[in-house]
């Protein structure tokens, strides 16, 4: 999409013709749009994890995503939400072209947004409604496809640039003798995108997992990646702040490390781009582990058993700040969860109760009174197999000192965005946010049912809701409680 900048399509098989138009759908056939979206590799677009647009348990993608903010009538910030999405909605654009279009050639199609939104058919955001999300008869949706055709120009036809692909990156450091490791995960997850220059064996996991649990990674001993991220809690900590060496508390609650092989971004505050980064951060942070690294490897380099192990992981035999990272990566990357009793449910191994059953109608049920739809509305943020959209929003927290990520980077509409965690075993990760100030699920949902902060950052998806959230009745948010407790994983927590 845009903000991706994942503008581009090539297509490199077209044969030799004198081509009068391009023609292309918004939209998918029904029998791609229903296919399992597990299928796709990491890259392709149809990857759930790399577009975010598959509603997996309403089945099918959404074409289009038209999502932001807009002042109503009194100046107020509102949000907006156009999902436009089902099969009758596919459409087909038919442009002109002016020229023969030659091999190597770059066409240039605008999108025209204010288009979309008036010509023929105006809508108004305080009039006709903020949100749509493609019910049968919904006139927003009707007005959309009958403006989408008007919505894209010809702009130019250029030569195209040459081709920057660029290959996979071959595998560190690689042993010539290993082990592979079979990754698990559900066949309902979409396929992730693993390191190519990191592949996953058995040799880099076991070391990664000593080193996770070794203490002798912090200044004073004292302190392993895991006396923060405990098994127990799902590889997070029940304490709002994690206590770090010489008693000192971390800056945020200790976010839970499971199913990161989806994730594109880490920390809390996303300032990571791999895990092998974020991996040896805490170590030299002074509040957490307060080490240097070239005493860690110091102290790893003088025990025979992390040498020998080193030398079955690495060609090198080198234990460097490189090859400590990419162990820690691989064993933090084989953690998977995917086997709560929800999961046995859909299986049909398990049953849900009737008010885990309402509690997960109302997570994957928009809040939309125009057209008759009363959910809570969780699934934007917290769909799919995943749980989690795994991207930074802000969801209208109280404000403080701790501006997320912005203060990464410096661009003052990303204040008060943090990462969006799984809620796959949430009933064992409490407290909850990035500072632990929530110490109950009851209280989590009371935060979206009445505490919502409105101000220019929220996310549209809760700008769009009435002041201070939804007005949940008591039943429904003990529902939420009773279905969110079924995402707790027993085989994760054991092995």
């Amino acid at each position: 999409d845009a903000a991706a900048r994942r503008t581009q399509l090539e297509l490199s098989a077209l044969p030799q013709h004198t081509y009068q138009a391009i023609r292309f759908d918004i939209g998918l056939s029904a029998e791609v749009n229903h296919s399992d979206p597990a299928q796709y590799a990491a890259q392709h677009p149809l990857n759930p994890n790399l577009n975010n647009l598959h509603w997996t348990w309403q089945s099918g993608y959404i074409f289009l995503a038209l999502e932001g903010r807009y002042r109503d009538n009194s100046g107020q910030l509102q949000g907006f939400v156009y999902h436009f999405a089902n099969d009758p909605q596919c459409t087909t654009i038919t442009l002109p072209l002016p020229q023969t279009i030659a091999a190597g050639s770059l066409i240039d199609i605008d999108f025209d947004i204010a288009a979309l939104l008036n010509a023929p058919s105006s809508l108004a955001f305080g009039q006709h409604g903020a949100s749509s999300h493609s019910r049968k008869d919904d006139p927003i949706t009707t007005a959309l496809k009958n403006n989408l055709r008007s919505a894209f120009q010809l702009r130019r036809i250029q030569t195209a640039p040459a081709a920057t692909n660029e290959p996979p990156k071959p595998p560190i450091d690689f042993p010539a003798s290993y082990t592979a490791h079979g990754f698990q995960m559900s066949r309902r997850f979409p396929i992730p995108d693993l390191p190519s220059d990191n592949p996953l064996i058995e040799e880099r996991i076991e070391l990664g997992r000593l080193l996770f649990h070794d203490p002798r990674l912090s200044a004073d001993n004292s302190i392993a990646c895991a006396s923060c991220h405990k098994t127990e809690a799902a590889m997070s900590d029940n304490r709002t702040k994690s206590i770090g060496i010489d008693g000192q508390r971390s800056r945020r609650h200790s976010m839970p490390l499971f199913n990161l092989a989806w994730k594109q971004q880490f920390f809390w505050d996303g300032r990571a781009p791999s895990l092998r980064q974020q991996a040896l951060m805490p170590i030299e942070d002074p509040t957490e582990m307060g080490e240097t690294l070239p005493n860690v490897l110091n102290k790893l380099a003088a025990d025979t058993d992390y040498t020998d192990l080193f030398a079955k992981a690495f060609r090198s035999r080198a234990i460097t700040a490189t090859n400590l990272g990419l162990a820690l990566e691989s064993f933090l990357l084989s953690l998977t969860s995917d086997n709560s009793r929800f999961d046995q449910a859909i299986q049909s191994k398990a049953e849900l109760s009737e008010a885990e059953q309402r509690g997960f109608e109302l997570f994957m049920t928009e809040y939309e009174p125009r057209s008759g739809q009363y959910g809570a509305d969780c699934f934007h943020c917290h769909g799919g197999a995943l749980f989690t959209d795994n991207r930074l929003h802000d969801n209208g927290l109280k404000a403080d000192n701790d501006l997320g990520l912005a203060a990464v980077t410096q661009r003052h509409i990303d204040a008060h965005k943090f990462s969006t965690p799984s809620l796959r075993n949430v009933a064992l990760t409490a407290p909850y946010m990035h500072d632990g100030r929530f110490e109950t699920l009851e209280q989590v949902i009371e935060h979206y049912s009445s505490g919502i902060q409105r101000r220019a950052t929220l996310d549209p998806n809760l700008s769009k809701h009435p002041a201070g959230g939804l007005p949940l009745s008591t039943t429904d948010k003990a529902a939420l409680v009773a279905f969110l407790k079924t995402l707790t994983d027993p085989q994760y927590l054991t092995d």
